[in-house]
Order: structure tokens, then sequence, then C-alpha cells
């Protein structure tokens, strides 16, 4: 006799069947997870992509620039000069060395008074990059300081804690503009420029307005110089100032392609053609971003246009020390090198 089985009892065994029967996950379940981490590391990169240029703009100028003592300089102090009309440099200024008691906790006023003690002043326009408290940059402070100079180191704008944005008219008109207020305090002292890397093109530059100006540095030294900032089309070139649009990575969205618009010229060849004062050139042998060639050619443009052996120089560095781009300032020579320069200015 066969057994009845109600409705509720076959629903019964239904839900036990499914109960104890594993269900198949659909695969769109089991990708879900791989799909996850993928959206999570997307993410990931995508947040790293907009900080980390942004942590590079806070930390790379993480000195206090303001506060040159923390750094070892205890005859040097900082202050500011309005170049123009909202540009804001920063400047660190290192009395002689034999003042440097003197120096203690005197206030700006003292120390522009002192730039005309008779000391010769040397006027510093750093490469590209970082800021005034670069160990090479602070290295050519101690020297002059050592050798009984003034040391002007100068952030143009957009470098380390200066405002603005750097062009090649800008930095231009920023030297310019310390040196008009170093020679207003000046007397007669000598007042030479240093000028390292991009510094080189910069203290051309300002050379030869000077001159349209009816003015003229006393002395000038070139350090690993280039030849000029202009390129082929064809030619690959990594625009000096990158540094500065990763530092902002979305300028872009304000200023249409800013580096393009942001031509460079730097014409330190044609330059020299038309500068007749006293030069010394410093290259290092294996300087691994400016050839040994471009100094010899620097050094033969010169030459030529003042048609002197005697106020034009080239001082290489023998390549075995290691000096490369920014490491003149370890040979024990220099010092001497650079005192026979300014005592051949006064000759």
């Amino acid at each position: 006799m066969k057994r009845r089985v109600d409705k509720s009892e076959r629903k019964f065994q239904a839900a036990r069947h499914q109960q104890s029967s594993p269900t198949p996950r659909p695969k769109h379940v089991r990708a879900s997870p791989q799909w996850s981490w993928a959206k999570i590391g997307l993410i990931s990169l995508l947040i790293l992509g907009a900080t980390i240029p942004f942590l590079l703009h806070v930390f790379s100028d993480i000195d206090d620039l303001s506060r040159p003592s923390d750094l070892g300089l205890n005859h040097t102090i900082n202050f500011y000069l309005k170049t123009e009309e909202g540009v804001r440099v920063g400047v660190w200024h290192t009395v002689p060395e034999h003042r440097w008691k003197e120096a203690q906790g005197k206030n700006v006023e003292w120390y522009e008074k002192a730039l005309g003690d008779g000391s010769p002043i040397f006027i510093y326009l750093h490469g590209n990059t970082g800021n005034r408290s670069a160990p090479h940059r602070i290295g050519v402070a101690n020297i002059l300081s050592a050798l009984g100079y003034h040391a002007l180191v100068m952030d143009y704008r957009g470098f380390g804690d200066s405002t603005g944005e750097p062009t090649e008219p800008g930095l231009t008109t920023d030297a310019i503009y310390l040196y008009n207020w170093v020679k207003k305090r000046s007397g007669n002292s000598l007042v030479c420029v240093w000028g390292h890397s991009l510094g080189s093109g910069v203290t051309t530059n300002t050379a030869v307005k000077l001159l349209e100006q009816g003015e003229k540095f006393d002395g000038i030294i070139l350090e690993g110089a280039f030849l000029s900032g202009r390129v082929a089309a064809n030619q690959v070139f990594e625009h000096p100032f990158t540094w500065y649009y990763w530092k902002f990575p979305y300028i872009q969205f304000y200023l249409f392609n800013p580096m393009k618009n942001n031509n460079l010229d730097f014409p330190t060849d044609k330059n020299l053609e038309k500068i007749r004062t006293p030069i010394m050139i410093l290259h290092s042998e294996d300087d691994h971003l400016v050839p040994m060639s471009v100094a010899q050619e620097i050094y033969r443009i010169a030459k030529k246009a003042q048609n002197s052996d005697e106020r034009v120089k080239l001082v290489p560095f023998d390549g075995k020390h290691g000096y490369l781009h920014n490491g003149l300032y370890r040979d024990p020579a220099l010092p001497n090198i650079v005192r026979e320069f300014v005592q051949s200015l006064t000759a």
C-alpha cells in the first residue's frame, strides 16, 4: 500500500534536499575577491600619484632656511628681498670668518653695514633645484668666508623659500636686484659673482644687463658652466625647471603647458662675446653633467672676446678626485686659486 504524502511533507523534503546538496557558487562570486584587490591596488596607485608630489613639495625644503645657525653657519644671517611685485627671495649673508665673534647676536642692519668694511664681496648664484642649504653651496660660502670675503647666497624665485615661478627673465631680475642692493652698501669693496651650473647662465645674463645699465661685476667665476640653454628641435632636453612643475603637478590645469611656454635661452656663448670683466672658469674633468670640452669652448670664446691671457683663466681639476659636477669645493687647492684670482683684480 502506497504511503500518502501530503503537500507539507513534500515541501519539507525539498527544503532538506536543498540544504544537504551544496549549491555551486556563481562564477561572478568567485571572481569578486580578485576584482576587489585589483580595485584596491588601482585606488592605491591613484592616491600615491596624488600625494607623492605633494609630500615632495612639503619635505624637499625641510630645513628652516630662516635659521642658518642650525646648519652650523654661526656668522650668517637670513633676510628677504622683494625683487618685484609678488616675488620675495631668500638670501644668506655670511661675513668674513675673522668677524664671526663680532657677528654673534647682530641684526640685519649690522650685516648690511658690514658690507662696506672693504672686504671683497661675492654673490653666489647656484645651480638647478634645491636651495641655499645644499652642502656644496654651504661649502663655497665657507671657503669665501675663510678667505676674508663676504658671501651672499640667494635662492631665486621658486627655489627654497622664495616665492614666484622660476623663469629665465625672473632669475636674471632677481640677480640684478641683489647686485644693486649690494652695490649700494659695498662702498669701495670689490663685488664679484660666482655662478655654478645653471647659475653660470644667470651670471652672464646679469653681466650683460648690467653693462647696458653702465654697471659691471669686478670679477666673474664660472663653475661647471654650460654654453647655452638652446637646443635643436630634435634634441632630447630635460627642462631645468621640471622639478618645479613636478612639485606642483596640477599646475597644468591652470597654465597651458607651462614648460613649453617657459622657453630657455641662457646664451652664455653670446654673452661672453660682450663681457669684458675678468673671468675664471673652474671645471672638473669628470663632470658628469657638463663635459670638459664645454669649459674649453667657453674659455676660447671669452679669451677671444677679451683678447687677453691674463683676464680669462681656465682651471681644470683632475677627474681622479671624483668631484663630478658639485664637488669642487672639496679641493684643498681651491682657496688659494680663488685668492689669487681676487688679488689679480686689484693688481
